[in-house]
């Protein structure tokens, strides 16, 4: 997966470990697409490879407007997003702050 999104040109790509957090993955990979065009490509490509690959068919949403676009691997979570829209969200932060509270107990 991480390989398909390297030659699709995805950016800043982010491996988020779910394990024991979450109960419906156990890794979520976030990345950035140039454009709303981008992101879709990187959804269509990535879902493409993971059928190609033997894994079953990826469900993807969102990629039709572009703005973001989530493919569900089953075990791994895809969320490709416009710049501006990933910093919007900021998942990579608010899993950060989920982990540390989880540690302070």
């Amino acid at each position: 997966m991480l390989a398909q999104l390297d030659d699709d040109k995805a950016e800043e790509i982010v491996s988020i470990d779910l394990e024991g957090r979450a109960d419906y993955a156990d890794v979520m990979v976030v990345a950035s697409g140039r454009s709303a065009r981008h992101v879709a490509s990187i959804a269509d490509h990535l879902a493409e490879r993971v059928k190609a690959d033997g894994f079953g068919r990826a469900i993807v949403e969102g990629e039709k407007t572009g703005d973001w676009a989530i493919i569900d691997c089953g075990d791994v979570v895809v969320h490709v997003f416009r710049p501006e829209v990933r910093a919007f969200y900021d998942l990579e932060a608010m899993w950060s702050a989920v982990a540390e509270q989880r540690a302070q107990g």
